[in-house]
């Protein structure tokens, strides 16, 4: 009886084992080790330069640098259109802009589209987002779980924050969780933060700009916003320690577009479109590494399908790179393309671009205009455009302003640049005969990309009636 009672059990214990076996086969039980949690902390208009990680020299970012000390840097990820929706929609949809819908800032994603949201979900996470609420609508294509504790208006005059609802969404239960962290600095208006810190005659400007003492006024508040998004990483790496979390968990942090300063956001030269990323995984990421493997915005939400677990999704133009993070390829892709439509931040002016490692090209689409932006060279309202007025202020006193100014209104059709010796984009090798070759390259495959993508260039920088 004892010997029958024994046999029993061992042949339930072989089923147990062999039916356990077979649901973690089949994806039908999480594997809490296979599935790492996700959190994705996103700046607001950050120059990237400034971090200290990145060569900044005028703030010291030790929290953000901490990322990099323990993780992956990258040294070349690019937004495909420098303006806050587009880039937020790129990252969610794994889609160009024209494709996406928001090829204008503050348009809306087409309806009918899925998102980071839906992937992510049906590999077993939960997906939720708190603070920048930006593209998150309709929900049917955004299906986050919005989570209290960060602010969601990027233009607040606060930044007020708090980390019990994220602590309670990140600890609620076994399930693997994505929590995209989305702050609102450093965006305008710049309000926020201790700017005593910084002295603004022994800041070191960007080379594009015009050093002016307005221009050093504001790039201390905008400093001291970068203080805060520091403080804001510092915060929820301290959460993920407590809460020990912080050894199953990825941390990425994203850079967004270029701060709002002339020449930077809302335009396509490297000072707007050039981003940062830096990736945290304890076991998986060589500490204090790096790469040069060319990547975008799209290319996120394919590589955060590939780390679930899942299977490519067809139709996507991004790609993962999750090779890349895990150190098994030095390269993800070959060129980064790029839109810019500047309807409703100005008067018309779309542009479009197409760049590898080194080389850049841009085509200005209606260069016969002169190119304007309400947001920074509106003549009724010289309070709130400040930084450009004491540029032009300076016109006539100082060449190198009317140089910059004058680059900023007035630009070629074809713009050429070797990024890796201008990395400012200074010098325009369009017309060099010794480049000819290559920018005819960069053309036809631009032109390809654009016809790919349904875009009809010029014709697309309009006014669109709002849905009622």
């Amino acid at each position: 009886m004892i010997k029958k009672m024994r046999l029993v059990s061992r042949v339930a214990v072989i089923f147990i084992l062999f039916f356990s076996s077979y649901l973690v086969t089949n994806g039908q039980v999480s594997n809490r080790k296979a599935k790492p949690n996700i959190v994705i902390i996103m700046a607001d208009d950050l120059d990237s330069k400034q971090l200290s990680c990145y060569g900044g020299q005028n703030i010291q970012t030790k929290n953000i640098d901490a990322l990099a000390k323990n993780g992956l840097k990258f040294n070349h990820i690019y937004t495909s259109e420098a303006m806050c929706v587009p880039t937020r929609a790129s990252l969610f949809t794994g889609l160009y802009p024209v494709r996406n819908g928001a090829f204008q800032n503050h348009k809306p994603v087409y309806d009918n589209l899925q998102s980071v949201g839906h992937y992510l979900a049906d590999l077993g996470y939960r997906v939720g987002l708190t603070g920048k609420d930006h593209v998150t609508k309709p929900k049917s294509v955004f299906p986050f779980d919005i989570i209290n504790g960060f602010e969601p208006n990027c233009v607040s005059a606060t930044d007020d924050y708090q980390l019990e609802d994220v602590k309670k969404y990140i600890t609620q239960d076994e399930k693997p969780y994505c929590l995209f962290v989305m702050s609102i600095n450093p965006h305008m208006p710049w309000t926020v933060g201790d700017s005593t810190e910084f002295d603004p005659d022994k800041l070191i400007l960007p080379k594009n700009w015009v050093d002016t003492k307005t221009t050093r006024r504001q790039f201390v508040k905008y400093l001291a916003e970068v203080r805060r998004l520091d403080d804001q990483v510092g915060d929820i790496t301290k959460l993920l320690k407590e809460t020990r979390q912080d050894k199953n968990t990825i941390v990425m942090f994203l850079g967004e577009q270029g701060a709002q300063f002339p020449g930077a956001k809302w335009n396509l030269w490297d000072a707007g479109q050039k981003s940062s990323m830096l990736v945290q995984w304890p076991e998986n990421v060589k500490p204090s590494s790096q790469t040069d493997a060319l990547v975008q915005y799209e290319d996120i939400t394919p590589t955060l399908i590939d780390i679930a677990g899942g299977k490519p999704v067809s139709g996507l133009d991004g790609k993962s790179f999750l090779p890349v993070v895990l150190g098994k390829t030095k390269d993800a892709r070959e060129y980064t393309y790029s839109i810019h439509n500047n309807i409703p931040e100005g008067d018309p002016y779309p542009i479009r671009s197409i760049r590898d490692k080194r080389f850049k090209l841009i085509l200005n689409l209606t260069a016969d205009k002169d190119y304007y932006n309400r947001f920074m060279m509106n003549p009724k309202s010289t309070d709130r455009n400040s930084v450009w007025f004491s540029w032009t202020a300076e016109i006539g006193k100082d060449p190198q302003a009317e140089k910059i100014t004058n680059r900023f209104v007035k630009r070629p059709p074809v713009e050429f640049y070797d990024t890796t010796k201008d990395p400012w984009e200074f010098n325009n090798l369009a017309s060099d005969p010794a480049y000819q070759k290559i920018i005819e390259k960069f053309k036809e495959k631009l032109y390809a990309w654009m016809k790919q993508q349904g875009d009809k260039g010029a014709e697309i920088d309009m006014v669109y009636n709002k849905k009622p």
